[in-house]
């Protein structure tokens, strides 16, 4: 099992996704007659924060013509968890159609979990680092979701609630006046996400018929069955082109085909059950 190559690229979306919640951020500069006089775009990157104070402690000289500009953003990926509150059965599968061949795979359950990010805000102005963060905490309620396209090749999309745990500041400022300032607002996210194992051909292809079974007593060991449902697909174009759509159409349906049903009842009276396994009556 382990050791089968696959990569939805799940972790890589979810950072992209997070990311692309703060990418549109606008700190403005106005007069004291509400005349906006600058707009700046708060530019965002991936890395820790400590990496960009370091950059500003290794530019403390104000007057030189090249510093790092502030204010800015970083956001980097902190922790993977798995999150037992949002388990599902181990065995259980799903099925879906592949994209770009046609064919059916059958898919286990995703497995959930917990992605911790964080996300630091740095500021030479108090008013800045406000302006930004009322921009962002309105929307987190505690949670925002954004909708990610996991597996593209099965188009399988999901909400990703993005929940906001924790906000703090730091107000880093040390030395004299020609010492550059920080102001640094932190804040911790957990991204809920799924991820996948390997998707595998279906072998049994299509459904092809169903059977249900109905009881009228809830008494799961003395009730008997009453009734029969039974439906099966059939086609609504000529597969085989022999001029007429039959049942030997009906054997050449592929998923994500068109198709109708055929239903029947039957009403049953003498005491015996289907038994899935031998496909028969006992």
């Amino acid at each position: 099992m382990l050791g089968t190559y696959f990569y939805h690229e799940v972790i890589r979306k979810t950072i992209i996704g997070f990311g692309t919640l703060f990418n549109n951020m606008e700190v403005r500069h106005q007069t004291s007659d509400g005349t906006t006089v600058d707009i700046k775009r708060v530019p965002l990157a991936y890395g820790p924060a400590a990496k960009f104070i370091a950059r500003l402690e290794q530019q403390p000289d104000l007057n030189k013509m090249v510093a790092i500009t502030l204010p800015r953003m970083s956001f980097e990926m902190t922790s993977i968890a798995y999150d037992s509150t949002r388990k599902s059965g181990i065995t259980q599968t799903f099925k879906a159609v592949d994209n770009t061949t046609n064919k059916l795979k059958k898919v286990f359950m995703p497995v959930p979990y917990n992605i911790g990010f964080e996300l630091s805000l740095l500021t030479k102005i108090n008013d800045d680092a406000l302006q930004v963060v009322e921009q962002i905490l309105p929307f987190f309620q505690p949670s925002f979701s954004i909708t990610i396209n996991l597996i593209d090749s099965i188009g399988e999309k999901r909400d990703v609630p993005i929940t906001l745990t924790n906000v703090t500041f730091q107000d880093d400022y040390e030395g004299d006046f020609s010492t550059r300032r920080a102001l640094i607002y932190t804040f911790q996210f957990v991204a809920k996400t799924y991820l996948y194992g390997p998707i595998a051909e279906n072998p049994e292809g299509l459904i092809k018929k169903v059977i249900v079974d109905q009881y009228a007593s809830v008494d799961t060991v003395n009730a008997r069955r009453e009734m029969r449902y039974t439906a099966t697909p059939t086609a609504t174009k000529d597969y085989n082109s022999d001029g007429v759509i039959d049942s030997n159409d009906n054997a050449l349906i592929v998923p994500g085909d068109d198709f109708g049903f055929s239903e029947t009842s039957e009403f049953f009276d003498d005491g015996r059950d289907r038994s899935p396994t031998k496909q028969s009556d006992i």
